[in-house]
C-alpha cells in the first residue's frame, strides 16, 4: 500500500504499518509530540499531512 492510499487521518495502526514497527513503538512515536495528533477519548488520530512532514524531516 502506498502512502497516498491511506486516508487523510491516520491511526496509530497505520503508522505502525507504514514504518514497519511494533505497536508500542508506534504509540511512543505518536505520543512523542514530534507531530500534531488528535485525541478522541483513548484513540489517537494523526493528520496525514503532518505525519508526512515529520517523515520528511520538517516540523512545520
Amino acid at each position: 500500500m502506498q502512502l497516498n492510499d491511506y486516508p487523510e487521518v491516520l491511526t496509530v495502526k497505520d503508522i505502525q504499518t507504514i514504518l514497519g514497527i511494533g505497536q508500542s513503538k508506534a504509540y511512543g512515536i505518536a505520543r512523542s509530540g514530534d507531530f500534531h495528533t488528535i485525541r478522541i477519548g483513548t484513540m489517537i488520530k494523526i493528520p496525514k499531512h503532518t505525519f508526512i512532514q515529520w517523515l520528511n524531516g520538517s516540523r512545520n
